[in-house]
């Protein structure tokens, strides 16, 4: 009951306004920028977000948002980032992530993990369907967050090819990086397994023979995968 009592408190439209926002910033938040970008007063703000935290799907703390320390930076002010607890409801009670744990388990043990990643591969190329490789990094977020990986743009000093070496670019690069793992209770517990899996299914979602393309590159608190221009698209 206490993951329905925590979703429902995203029933009342300002809070889960606030609470989308910030969970898209994938940062500490404080109560003003939250209240004005809810379009909503601070006081009324601050009381959702702590409502958000009790209910358990934010964190809170304090920090000073000036970045000055000593006399004269003023008081810490109140921020919020996205709870890790995992929230899931089922009616009546299911336990996939425990079947998803045992299959990976199994999968692992027998050195499954080519057939896994294959298997993976012919579920994104199914998944796109008859729709040609994904043609550009908008239309990459538009796909990856229709699939809840919280995609977002960020830009980079250059490009690390497969063998791991740099290729710098007249402009910083953009890529595409993902602030939530679908799959992120399975690949704590066996990440080469799953992070592998990951990759092949977005490769066959976006294409492999397009102008973007999927690659590792792990990073604590994001999905392991990024998607960026390929090789021969950069400019």
């Amino acid at each position: 009951m206490e993951d329905i009592d925590a979703i429902a408190a995203l029933q009342d439209p300002v809070r889960r306004r606030l609470y989308e926002y910030v969970v898209a910033q994938g940062r500490e938040v404080g109560r003003n920028e939250a209240a004005e970008a809810a379009g909503v007063g601070r006081t009324l703000a601050a009381h959702h977000l702590d409502k958000l935290t009790e209910a358990g799907l934010l964190e809170s703390g304090s920090r000073r948002l000036t970045g000055r320390s000593g006399p004269g930076a003023g008081r810490p002010a109140k921020v919020y980032t996205r709870a890790r607890a995992e929230r899931a409801v089922s009616l009546p009670a299911r336990d996939y992530r425990t079947a998803a744990e045992l299959l990976a388990e199994a999968a692992e043990q027998a050195g499954l993990d080519a057939g896994l990643c294959a298997a993976a591969r012919r579920r994104g190329e199914a998944l796109r369907g008859s729709a040609a490789p994904c043609g550009s990094l908008e239309e990459a977020l538009a796909m990856l967050a229709a699939r809840g990986y919280e995609p977002h743009l960020e830009s980079a000093a250059g490009i690390q090819d497969a063998e791991g070496a740099k290729e710098t670019t007249g402009e910083a690069a953009t890529v595409v990086r993902m602030r939530n793992c679908p799959f992120h209770a399975v690949a704590e517990r066996f990440p080469p397994l799953v992070c592998g899996m990951n990759l092949a299914l977005l490769e066959g979602l976006l294409g492999t023979d397009g102008p973007v393309r999927a690659r590792m590159d792990a990073r604590p608190g994001e999905c392991c995968v990024v998607v960026e221009r390929s090789k021969n698209n950069l400019h």
